[in-house]
């Protein structure tokens, strides 16, 4: 009941009482990112949703115009601290994880749930083995349980592997602990970039659930 109606319910309350406090954050950011390079405020990236259909994910801009597209060995997106395309305001907002906020948007039109697997670029469902394409039976997640417990420190297939864990186990107190989770983790500003030390700390990490 909760994973097919109630959970919908709370999300789309949740983003309405937070949309007016949204609205302030992009008051003081939206400038900033526009005036230190002229560029759009926001950036629209295409993601796999529900069932796989392809959605447009509202992030503010943290790059510099017209910056490469990088990727990982393992087709991820390359996500590192000393990253020469982020701009300066860029920087902040990923430490902060202010520039996740405008999902609040996709959550209200139905595209993403508040805590659910982060969506994958469209391209890598070609690239899914075995159940990985499990992960799109649920709305992705502006965080999830991969995202609370390890971030961007375990390999892009590890990390399906643990959508795939909270698909199975999904239920409201597990998404509270996780929502508790992110909250710790982005004060703490744990994990935000991707680093072979980190990554091979966690992979024997416990998750205490």
């Amino acid at each position: 009941m909760y994973k097919n109606f109630f959970k919908r319910i709370f999300d789309f309350i949740l983003a309405l009482v937070a949309l007016p406090f949204w609205f302030i954050i992009l008051f003081i950011i939206g400038p900033i990112i526009y005036f230190q390079d002229k560029g759009s405020i926001f950036y629209n990236a295409p993601r796999l949703g529900r069932d796989g259909k392809v959605f447009k994910m509202y992030k503010f801009r943290s790059m510099k115009i017209n910056a490469p597209d990088l990727r990982n060995d393992d087709g991820s997106t390359f996500n590192a601290e000393d990253d020469p395309r982020l701009t300066k305001i860029g920087k902040f907002i990923r430490k902060t994880s202010l520039d996740e906020t405008p999902q609040l948007l996709n959550i209200i039109k139905g595209d993403m749930s508040i805590i659910g697997p982060r969506p994958d670029l469209p391209e890598h469902r070609d690239l899914y083995e075995g159940n990985e394409e499990r992960k799109l039976e649920i709305r992705p997640g502006v965080t999830g349980y991969n995202q609370a417990y390890f971030r961007n420190t375990v390999p892009w297939k590890e990390r399906i592997q643990n959508d795939i864990y909270y698909i199975d186990h999904l239920s409201w107190w597990l998404d509270i602990k996780i929502f508790f989770k992110t909250a710790i983790s982005v004060l703490k500003r744990e994990d935000i970039f991707v680093t072979e030390k980190n990554t091979n700390s966690n992979k024997n990490k416990g998750v205490g659930m």
